[in-house]
């Protein structure tokens, strides 16, 4: 056991003491914001920043002679200990500043903004601080493209290595494909991506009509496809079709990979997602759906015209289906089973390599070709009948591991909802709460619904809540490697 903690345990900690003292520096943005507005949260940040920086520089010096390369068990591990333990670090201005909220439930709330799940526990949105409505949404910024992939650029230049930790953090089945030969710039190119289109999106917000403020911190939650609010109303507070259409493509923009802008930009050819089958099955889901949901809405009488039943329609459905939950209506309460078919769609919608959450799309092709690959052998067993995605083969070995992790995320989702259900909580809230966070989308049905929240639940609900956020976002392996046997093995 001992040999273990050297060998495995010590290094991750002694590399987290930097990742820590860069977040206590990040923590500052938002104090430099409360000291220019003056609303009362400056300390909050101040003693957070410390604290952070102070348990940074503890492991930083305490573990000097720890320090070395990572190995993949260091990657997974370094991974997983990071969301948790910088989500601990950024409930601390949020509890210091309420105190009656409690570490669960801050907890809950940082690690919602960070793994971009938009649940919240909080009422009163409008009357909180701007800077701490600011560091909710900022904190879902980072989170978008993770906070590791940040990190991988850095970690180089502290002697350690950052391969394993950006391939254990990565989104999608495909993770050896770089669209850079070094790790680092790799994640320079993809953070040069996302601070293009968050720039644009809060520009477009502006001129749409919203406060500068505004703009921002709702840009930073849509191009993380957090759905965080700085509302209670959400969406509806801005009443605006101009502000839902620009909500609408940002996040059909960011439910695309950002491998795959990085390869638009790249050559200059916007045709490349008309050739990509992920990219093509995204935006072809989100028109089924909003067309089928549309006359639904004006038939049911819902909507009152069909021009304002497919606004409500594509704002509603892409909102879910990105696993971003903003709302600007109760779709919770949508007939036909439309409810039901907005939470699926968020397990298997977005892409890999966006920020959604969820399974994500190219695992489900590669389920359907597997299934009609079992029919073909079915009738020919004989039969030579590889699994092709456009134009790429697709290995046995990837083919294995989606059936693996299909299982595992499943499985989750059932413990998830039974876990709940042994607590107390309504079935309706405990099987919708359990996929809805481990989606990553937030907004779940009944009392957790669009226009609910999770402040009624009890801490262990929200712990539970809080692991199926994290795990989901990490994609499961990362996080349930942890519990195995052979993980811990010198």
């Amino acid at each position: 056991m001992l040999t273990t903690l050297r060998v495995l345990l010590l290094p991750v900690l002694n590399a987290l003491g930097p990742v820590l003292m860069a977040f206590a520096v990040i923590m500052l943005i938002p104090a430099v914001y409360s000291w220019t507005e003056n609303d009362g949260a400056l300390m909050d940040f101040i003693m957070g920043a410390g604290i952070t920086a102070g348990a940074g520089l503890f492991l930083t010096l305490t573990l000097y002679r720890f320090r070395q390369e990572l190995t993949a068990r260091h990657g997974f591990l370094l991974v997983t200990l990071s969301w948790a333990l910088i989500a601990a670090f950024a409930a601390i201005p949020l509890m210091l500043h309420m105190p009656g909220l409690g570490f669960e439930r801050a907890y809950f709330e940082a690690m919602s903004c960070l793994t971009t799940t938009g649940a919240t526990v909080l009422t009163g949105l409008d009357e909180l601080p701007h800077s701490m409505n600011g560091w909710r949404c900022f904190l879902s910024w980072l989170g978008g493209m993770g906070i590791i992939v940040m990190s991988v650029a850095i970690l180089p230049l502290l002697g350690v290595g950052g391969a394993q930790i950006m391939k254990a953090e990565t989104s999608g089945p495909l993770k050896e494909t770089r669209l850079t030969p070094r790790i680092a710039e790799t994640a320079r190119s993809l953070y040069l991506i996302y601070f293009g289109i968050s720039v644009a999106c809060a520009i477009a917000y502006h001129f749409a009509g919203m406060h500068w403020r505004d703009a921002v911190m709702h840009m930073m939650t849509t191009v993380s496809l957090s759905g965080i609010a700085a509302h209670d109303a959400s969406f509806g507070f801005f009443n605006s079709a101009a502000v839902d259409a620009v909500a609408v493509v940002f996040m059909v923009i960011c439910g695309f990979s950002f491998t795959l802008h990085f390869v638009a930009w790249r050559r200059h050819d916007p045709l490349v997602y008309l050739r990509n089958p992920e990219a093509l099955a995204w935006i072809g889901l989100l028109l089924v759906l909003i067309a089928a949901a549309t006359p639904i809405l004006y038939l049911s009488g819902l909507a009152t015209s069909v021009p304002d039943a497919l606004r409500a329609a594509a704002f509603s459905i892409v909102s879910a289906a990105s696993t971003t939950g903003y709302a600007t209506s109760d779709w919770s309460l949508w007939p036909c089973g439309l409810p039901a078919i907005l939470l699926l769609s968020s397990a298997v919608a977005t892409c890999a390599g966006s920020t959604g959450g969820g399974l994500k799309m190219i695992r489900v092709l590669i389920l359907i070709k597997q299934a009609k690959r079992e029919f073909t052998l079915l009738l020919y067993p004989n039969a030579v009948s590889p699994i092709t995605v456009g134009d790429a083969a697709i290995p046995n070995h990837i083919v294995f591991a989606v059936l693996g992790y299909t299982l595992l995320w499943s499985f989750s989702v059932l413990a998830g909802a039974f876990a709940l259900l042994a607590t107390g909580l309504g079935s309706l809230e405990s099987w919708s709460a359990a996929v809805a966070c481990i989606t990553n989308l937030g907004p779940g049905l009944g009392t957790v619904g669009p226009v609910g929240n999770y402040q009624g639940l009890t801490a262990l609900q929200l712990d539970i809540l809080t692991f199926l956020m994290m795990t989901g976002r990490l994609e499961i392996f990362t996080v349930f490697v942890l519990f195995t046997r052979a993980f811990w093995r010198t």
